[in-house]
């Protein structure tokens, strides 16, 4: 802990060298040579993304919302999680919102509203999230990508909330879409 007054403008950290040693469609990972903060030479390694990370609950006139199960590849393992996919650099979030539950779960929506502005894991990437409510919903078919298999289910918003607090659903935008989600009705039905 430092005497020196908190300036939350300040940068610790000075970078020496950058070198990229990947590069795909979706990230950039540099290796980087540093100076931390107590002045000592070391390295960060951070993964750049190409794409804003979108996710979306849509929630029906009953309180329902729809959740997306695949398996994730970096975890080997199942999912179950609100919808989300990439939006590019410089596309509004909600665009891309659309055409992600529209593929997904094959629902367009009439009403949306931003819930959430999230850094996903801000130690190892610049990785950033925006989480949007879809309502008054219409449904049609799914148009998934070659690269999901997906199941879609239904189940309504409390459950969905009792699964993040038991540890169930994990996946970062969906827990903390559905507890913003949890408090903004709540707060929408106190008035």
């Amino acid at each position: 802990m430092s005497d020196r007054p908190l300036d939350e403008r300040h940068n610790p950290w000075t970078t020496r060298t950058t070198e990229v040693r990947y590069e795909n469609p979706w990230i950039r990972v540099e290796h980087n040579t540093v100076l931390n903060p107590a002045g000592n030479e070391g390295i960060y390694g951070v993964v750049r993304f190409k794409n804003v990370a979108v996710g979306i609950i849509p929630v029906d006139d009953e309180g329902n919302i729809w959740m997306v199960g695949q398996y994730r590849y970096p975890h080997s393992r199942y999912s179950w999680e609100i919808p989300e996919g990439g939006s590019p650099l410089g596309t509004p979030t909600l665009e891309s919102a659309k055409r992600e539950l529209l593929e997904e779960v094959g629902i367009r929506a009439r009403r949306w509203d931003h819930l959430l502005h999230i850094d996903l894991s801000n130690s190892v990437c610049d990785e950033v999230g925006e989480i949007w409510l879809a309502r008054e919903l219409e449904f049609t078919a799914a148009e998934p990508e070659e690269t999901e298999e997906l199941q879609v289910r239904k189940l309504p918003l409390e459950l969905a909330y009792q699964g993040v607090l038991s540890g169930k659903y994990r996946d970062s935008m969906t827990v903390a879409g559905i507890l913003r989600l949890k408090l903004m009705l709540e707060e929408e039905r106190r008035g």
